[in-house]
């Protein structure tokens, strides 16, 4: 890759990485899950606003609703909610390394929509053994928790919404400036979760742990972190620019553990370890006999 590349991989895979910490906080403080993705997109459209206007960027948003419209509801309207509603059931650790399957959805996706990035060979064999790991986590260290079963699911359907992103922004955004396209798929969010987020408020009076919660995830882990990842996927693809998701769940790993005392069982580390296996394998470069 690119030394841009490497750059917004570095960087994205650490701002994506801390967000489930941060979840984890505001929803234990009180803040409801609708609420928690409405408030953290609606400052980062206005932060990403001013900029493109700043910039002169706003008219490339004519024609392109549609495509846009398509993007936020799976990118951000439908999983910020369901991570956050996920994390009140299970541990951030967890929903991290649950967002770890993003690489195997776009491969398994890919089969079907995008021929460039479909899976086999060892993509394949890839997808197998991550799956494994889903297995391994779901079936086995939470199985008998009904709740932590409902967390979880949650997270998976964020993970779909996750993997499908990437692949409208190469086929049907590729051609308009990045920050441009964040902010207005920000801004369509905040619009679609409004009328959710007015049904529970927070509480009036919030601990300072849940507003400093609120201001990282809106300006860092949003507004900065999708202009950095858009850059990443416009210069490696929808695939290769989902492989944050080896280091991400590392970072909020570490982060469960040293702040907030998780400690994953034995069928968590197992799983994680299948999934990064899998991620590894099923967005490796593809074979000679891959291309026929």
């Amino acid at each position: 890759m690119s030394a841009r590349a490497w750059a917004a991989f570095g960087a994205v895979s650490v701002l994506w990485g801390i967000p489930y910490f941060f979840i984890k906080v505001a929803v234990d403080d009180g803040v409801p899950p609708a609420f928690l993705a409405w408030i953290r997109v609606t400052i980062a459209a206005a932060l990403l606003g001013v900029l493109c206007w700043r910039l002169g960027l706003l008219s490339q948003l004519r024609g392109n609703w549609r495509p846009l419209s398509f993007y936020a509801v799976v990118e951000i309207a439908i999983p910020f909610p369901l991570i956050a509603f996920g994390e009140e059931h299970v541990s951030s650790s967890l929903a991290a390394i649950l967002i770890a399957t993003v690489p195997l959805i776009v491969a398994l996706l890919a089969i079907r929509f995008d021929r460039s990035e479909r899976a086999t060979g060892r993509r394949l064999l890839g997808l197998l053994i991550g799956f494994g790991g889903v297995v391994a986590l779901v079936g086995l260290d939470i199985a008998g928790d009904a709740d932590e079963v409902l967390g979880a699911a949650a997270i998976l359907v964020a993970a779909v919404g996750y993997a499908i992103g990437p692949m409208v922004l190469k086929l049907g955004l590729g051609d308009i400036d990045i920050r441009v396209i964040m902010f207005g798929a920000l801004s369509i969010a905040a619009l679609a979760l409004a009328p959710f987020a007015a049904v529970e408020l927070p509480p009036a009076s919030l601990p300072t742990e849940a507003i400093v919660s609120i201001v990282v995830l809106a300006v860092l882990c949003t507004a900065l972190a999708f202009v950095l990842f858009g850059v990443l996927n416009a210069e490696v693809g929808p695939s290769r620019s989902s492989v944050i998701t080896y280091v991400a769940p590392v970072v909020a790993l570490a982060l469960g553990i040293a702040a907030l005392d998780e400690r994953p069982g034995t069928a968590t580390l197992i799983g994680f370890a299948l999934i990064l296996v899998g991620s590894y394998f099923a967005t490796s470069a593809a074979q000679p006999s891959d291309s026929a």
